[in-house]
């Protein structure tokens, strides 16, 4: 069976299943939807919660045992598998094939990871699980279907907004639904009647949310420039010091040409673990890397140098058109594009 994360809670109701697969590229569906299920599991008398990540270092004789530890005195027991962010390989698609024959009524198993091919989703192991289980959708909506989820996520907090405050809702958190649904829960508790107005989000968004460098890069990370652009915007009225931004970029921005420089011999995986990068980190850096090449790598290095030069040297004049210059030329997925001069 298949359905959208926003259809688990009845799917629950009606009784839980062997396997829940959830996959997608949204976090905050797959945290709420594995929390769900756990939550409905514990309540039937699944005690015990086994978590492992699929990598190079997981015995699946750990797995694989959690399944046949049958006793009279035994719990009822979750498995939670997390998918590594390159995916199933064949060999991972072989355990997982022969895990699923050892789960019975005792047992609940949890799969979630990233959004599934299709030719993934039409392998052996994938419709084996279907056969007594639940494939939960955690895609990301669209910017149609956006406004829509809003409007849903304000009824189950009893929040009534009007239709500008939903709009600004849905632009103003740009597609980051963990962020949008922490703004909801504040906007809940500071106006306690629940009515959200155009001019009550505005003062809220504009009060609560507070930037720093850090979300600056993960916006040049990821290649959003108008999310970039209104960070910096707000860390220059903030008054923050050019050269702290400036100094941040550059650690990135080294870091990423010893990476670029590194994926000549290594695996985006093996490039990760070297440089240790963090597991909520590593969907921003693919997408710098998938980006940005060492010749423009190299170019917005360049210009940073100029910039800096620029800040302490001349301080008749603003470093800051030069920092949104670099910072829509860091996003762009143009590789024809060389930086200015």
């Amino acid at each position: 069976m298949r359905i959208f994360s926003d259809r688990l809670l009845d799917s629950l109701n009606k009784g839980l299943k062997h396997s829940y697969l959830l996959f997608g590229n949204e976090p905050l569906f797959v945290q709420e939807s594995r929390q769900l299920i756990t939550q409905q599991a514990k309540a039937q008398g699944f005690e015990e919660v086994h978590r492992f990540t699929i990598d190079n270092t997981l015995d699946w004789n750990d797995v694989f045992d959690c399944c046949q530890a049958l006793s009279l005195f035994a719990q009822r027991q979750v498995i939670e598998l997390l998918v590594p962010d390159s995916g199933i390989n064949a060999t991972i698609s072989r355990s997982l094939a022969e895990l699923q024959p050892l789960l019975h009524d005792d047992i609940l198993l949890i799969i979630s990871g990233s959004k599934l091919t299709r030719a993934q989703e039409s392998a052996k192991w994938f419709k084996g699980f279907l056969n007594n289980g639940v494939h939960v959708s955690c895609a990301t909506p669209d910017v149609q279907r956006l406004p829509q989820w809003v409007m849903q996520r304000c009824r189950k907090l009893n929040l009534k907004a009007d239709g500008e405050a939903i709009q600004l809702l849905s632009q103003w958190h740009e597609g980051n639904l963990f962020a949008l649904s922490q703004s909801l829960e504040k906007l809940s508790l500071l106006y306690p009647d629940g009515t959200l107005t155009l001019v009550r989000v505005q003062q809220a968004l504009s009060r609560h949310n507070h930037f720093t460098a850090f979300h600056w890069i993960d916006a040049l990370l990821a290649g959003k420039p108008n999310r970039a652009q209104r960070i910096l915007r707000q860390l220059e009225a903030e008054g923050i010091e050019v050269i702290i931004l400036l100094r941040t970029l550059q650690k990135e921005l080294s870091q990423l040409i010893q990476m670029r420089h590194a994926l000549g011999s290594m695996s985006i995986q093996q490039v990760f673990d070297k440089y240790r990068i963090w597991q909520s980190k590593k969907v921003l850096y693919n997408s710098a890397l998938s980006r940005l090449d060492a010749q423009r790598l190299r170019g917005a290095m360049r210009q940073l140098t100029k910039t800096e030069i620029l800040a302490k040297t001349q301080y008749d004049v603003s470093a800051w058109p030069l920092i949104q210059q670099l910072t829509i030329e860091l996003c762009t997925t143009d590789n024809s594009l060389s930086f200015s001069s």
